[in-house]
């Protein structure tokens, strides 16, 4: 086997994590992937260089990668979720896109698993979107010393190495990083989740409910302070009684006819919406869902051509149901 042979099988098994954190770095999909392949031809380009006394393959390729993020993030500004960017308001008020800002986006599941087939190298709690729209407040180091520290448990002395810079500077990065997520109000869901088959249960009722056109027996599945938002629509709101209000206007509006295609993002379950329009179904939104032991506690609504692209959606489906040809 040659060197190149050899180097190429020894970084491969990085790849799905590497994904993972441009992700979490980026808070984009296409971005995501594009460092990812850049991480690996730089790698591949300076393999010379590499010295395994000094460190080990892992936190060079991270090097590599947070370099690429960092220069990237210099360029492109945070990608919100609407609550975390503007006011709640109420449920029938008028839609207002917001067409000018880049919106954070789901990851689908599907990219991740393609590597990593075991499902075992990522840890999908650390994926969730409320987490990720929360980095989405901390600057890039901060970003970057946040992930390294808590989600991925490398050590101060191995975070200052990735991120090029001194203990005392990631220390510090990382403590103004912990403040600032805890005051924008994340709160870690993950802790009273139910059971990863209780929740795909959970949400396949809600499924069967939607596409009834059964408002009450979506408002039944839901927690009362219930959170739903729908990028790129800068409105959001609160609470299971304004949620049924806005279903009802949704169904009279996009009609009671629809079919749902399951999705997995972020380690969490939902499904792409398609509504009847003539013959057949037009794709209409995305859909994730939060749940905790009360029932579903927020429900990210995705209207963007990027998204569909990303899980690989068709945009029509026949009067069966079926992906058009």
């Amino acid at each position: 086997m040659t060197t190149e042979e050899d180097f190429d099988r020894r970084i491969e098994p990085f790849r799905s994590e590497l994904l993972a954190y441009c992700y979490r770095m980026l808070g984009t999909v296409h971005d995501a992937e594009d460092l990812v392949q850049d991480t690996y031809l730089r790698a591949w380009r300076a393999r010379e260089q590499y010295d395994e006394t000094r460190s080990s393959l892992r936190t060079w390729l991270y090097r590599i990668a947070t370099n690429a993020c960092l220069t990237a993030l210099k360029v492109h500004g945070r990608r919100p979720l609407p609550s975390g960017l503007v006011a709640a308001c109420e449920p029938l008020e008028p839609l207002v896109r917001g067409d000018n800002v880049a919106w954070l986006q789901p990851l689908p599941e599907s990219l991740l698993d393609a590597d990593d087939p075991a499902r075992t190298v990522v840890d999908r709690s650390s994926l969730r979107l409320a987490f990720a729209a929360a980095l989405q407040h901390l600057s890039a180091r901060q970003r970057g010393a946040l992930i390294l520290r808590d989600v991925l448990s490398f050590s101060a002395s191995e975070a200052a190495e990735i991120l090029g810079t001194t203990v005392v500077s990631v220390n510090s990065s990382l403590q103004r990083a912990r403040t600032r997520v805890k005051e924008v109000g994340f709160r870690n869901e993950q802790l009273s989740e139910p059971p990863a088959a209780e929740q795909r249960a959970w949400v396949e009722r809600y499924m069967r409910a939607f596409e009834k056109a059964d408002v009450e027996g979506l408002k039944r599945l839901l927690t009362e302070d219930v959170l739903m938002e729908m990028p790129p629509m800068l409105n959001w709101f609160v609470g299971r009684a304004n949620y049924g209000l806005f279903m009802d206007w949704v169904f009279e509006k996009s009609g009671t006819d629809w079919r749902l295609t399951s999705v997995e993002a972020n380690g969490q379950h939902g499904f792409a919406a398609y509504r009847r329009v003539g013959d057949g179904y037009a794709m209409h939104t995305l859909q994730i869902f939060t749940l905790t032991a009360g029932g579903i506690s927020r429900t990210s609504v995705f209207q963007d051509q990027a998204v569909y692209d990303a899980f690989a959606l068709p945009a029509a489906l026949d009067a069966r149901g079926l992906a058009g040809v």
